[in-house]
């Protein structure tokens, strides 16, 4: 911040807002409320209401004291206050009426009558301006004051710029440098502020060095005293829209739309797509040429696998595409949205996946419990479970003959 000089302050102003990029009109306000906070330290009162009129032309400042107007009637009387005091005790409701009239402090208040002998035509609830002296030694201390309180709402209004900024990044992928490393967090550069990626929103097995560049997902922003707190993700499965949206144009303009997302991140993501009109195919689209547009993704997910599979109205066409690379023979739509996929036994391995990794993503992916079978299995179970209904039934019979 340059030099602060009452004599210099239209530089001064400009200079800061340069700077800061913060607007001309915030760093006076900033200026003005600084020089009445000075000036009520060294020359007001405790409880008044001191306000700075600032002229950058001249570094010249005029000072006054603020007072609300307020009528006689409505002014607490010394029983009305008490009666507050005794029902605040008691921790009792305080009456309307009451909470409605002022509590007079000669300081902030000035009486009707009083205020009309200064401004003929004030009424209850204006403010009536008193001019203050400027005392003739209110420089050098004064400025200095006005330079420390300057500095600190500066700050203040440079913490609230970058929250407002990165608020508005809520929900959107940025840029980020690896800076550090504490404790399993990671501290990445994204701009004006770092970016706190916890261990939770970080990819196992992703190894974040110093100096490397990443793409994450901003999940929230928090204000504190030291700036705003932008939190990250890299696990977060909104990140594979958002990537998707940069590298596939049909995406962002909506021409191509995700419609779900299946992830467990580092290892293999699902997504369905589907096309809002019917010459794009959604999954060439998705993919692009030769795989181009879908390898730009997992090399920025460091290898994570994606299948891209195309979202169907029809629950049982969409489970089909969702065990991808699979092939389904026939899906059954159970109650209660369970199915069961039956596919050929050199296909159950592949559909169901390492670990079960595959059908696990396919019911995140679509909604729908899925228990993948062989036809054989099927069929075994259908006799197994007709036998066993079989079986109830002549116990019933057997326990009616006994009972006759």
């Amino acid at each position: 911040m340059p030099e602060l000089d009452l004599k210099n302050f239209k530089s001064a102003v400009s200079q800061i807002a340069d700077e800061k990029g913060i607007s001309t009109e915030k760093v006076m306000e900033t200026i003005e409320h600084a020089l009445a906070a000075a000036y009520k330290k060294d020359h007001g009162k405790k409880g008044q209401n001191i306000e700075a009129d600032f002229d950058p032309e001249t570094g010249e400042a005029n000072f006054k004291k603020i007072k609300e107007v307020v009528e006689q009637d409505n002014i607490l009387t010394e029983e009305e206050k008490d009666k507050i005091k005794e029902l605040k005790e008691e921790n009792k409701e305080v009456p309307q009426e009451l909470k409605d009239k002022v509590w007079f402090n000669e300081r902030r208040h000035i009486k009707l009558e009083d205020a009309q002998e200064e401004q003929e035509d004030i009424e209850p609830g204006d403010e009536l301006e008193i001019s203050l002296k400027t005392p003739e030694d209110y420089g050098r201390i004064a400025a200095q004051t006005a330079k420390q309180v300057i500095m600190q709402k500066i700050k203040e209004a440079e913490r609230g710029a970058a929250f407002e900024k990165y608020k508005e990044k809520e929900g959107t992928v940025v840029s980020g440098i690896v800076q550090r490393k504490e404790k399993g967090t990671i501290y990445l550069d994204i701009g004006e502020v770092l970016g706190v990626l916890p261990k939770k929103e970080q990819i196992e097995g992703e190894h974040y060095e110093s100096g490397q560049r990443y793409k994450v997902y901003v999940t929230k922003v928090e204000s504190t005293n030291k700036g705003p707190l932008v939190f990250v993700s890299r696990a977060y499965p909104k990140l594979i829209t958002k990537l998707f949206e940069i590298e596939v144009p049909e995406i962002d303009s909506g021409k191509v739309e995700i419609k779900s997302i299946a992830r467990e991140a580092g290892s293999r993501t699902k997504i369905a797509v589907t096309s809002t009109e019917e010459k794009i195919d959604p999954i060439g689209s998705t993919i692009g040429q030769r795989g181009t547009r879908v390898m730009a993704v997992i090399n920025e997910l460091d290898g994570e696998k994606i299948d891209v599979v195309e979202w169907k109205d029809d629950p049982a066409e969409f489970i089909s595409n969702a065990l991808s690379p699979a092939k389904v023979l026939e899906v059954k739509l159970q109650p209660k949205n369970k199915a069961i996929a039956l596919v050929e036994e050199d296909q159950l391995s592949l559909a169901i996946g390492k670990e079960g990794q595959n059908v696990r993503l396919a019911a995140k992916l679509t909604g729908w419990k899925i228990d993948v079978k062989t036809p054989e299995e099927e069929e075994d179970q259908e006799e197994d479970e007709e036998q066993e209904e079989t079986e109830e039934s002549t116990e019933d019979s057997n326990e009616e003959d006994q009972e006759s």
